[in-house]
C-alpha cells in the first residue's frame, strides 16, 4: 500500500479533492519477481510525480501468515522501503505473532490492526493491548 499526501502537483488536470491518496498493490508476491519489479516501478513514478512520494508504504500482513511472512517483510522492504505494518485479521485466533519478529528484525513499527470487517475495526496499534491479548 503506497500512501501519499498533499500537497500534489499542479499537472494539468482536474484538481484531485482528496488530502490523501491510497495506491492498494494487492496481490504481489514477493516470490513473483515481475510483479515486484512493477512495484518498484509504481514507487519510482510516484517519486517522479509528487516529492518525497510515496510517503508511507505500509506491509499488510494477514494474522495467519507464519513464517513467510518474515520472508514477505524483507523482501517488500528491501523492493519499496516497507515503513510500518497493518495486521489484520485479528479478530479470530491467530495472534500475528510473526509481527514481532518482523518489527524486531527490520525496525518496522507496527501501525494498525484489523479486529473485524467494518472501517472502524481498523484501529491503531497499542503494544500493551496486543500483549495481553497473546495470553487471553
Amino acid at each position: 500500500m503506497l500512501i501519499f499526501r498533499k500537497p500534489l502537483p499542479d499537472i494539468e488536470r482536474p484538481q484531485m479533492p482528496a488530502d490523501v491518496v491510497i495506491v492498494d498493490t494487492a496481490g504481489r508476491l514477493h516470490t513473483k519477481s515481475n510483479l515486484m519489479a512493477e512495484l518498484e516501478k509504481m514507487k519510482r513514478t510516484a517519486a517522479k510525480v509528487i516529492p518525497g512520494a510515496p510517503h508511507d508504504v505500509l506491509l499488510v500482513l494477514d494474522a495467519t501468515t507464519g513464517q513467510n511472512g518474515l520472508a514477505q517483510a524483507r523482501e517488500f522492504t528491501s523492493t519499496v522501503a516497507v515503513t510500518g505494518i497493518i495486521l489484520t485479521k485479528l479478530d479470530g485466533t491467530a495472534k500475528g505473532g510473526i509481527v514481532v519478529a518482523i518489527s524486531r528484525e527490520l525496525g518496522l513499527p507496527i501501525r494498525f490492526v484489523g479486529i473485524g470487517e467494518q472501517i472502524n475495526d481498523m484501529v491503531p496499534f497499542d503494544a500493551e493491548t496486543y500483549a495481553n491479548s497473546l495470553f487471553d
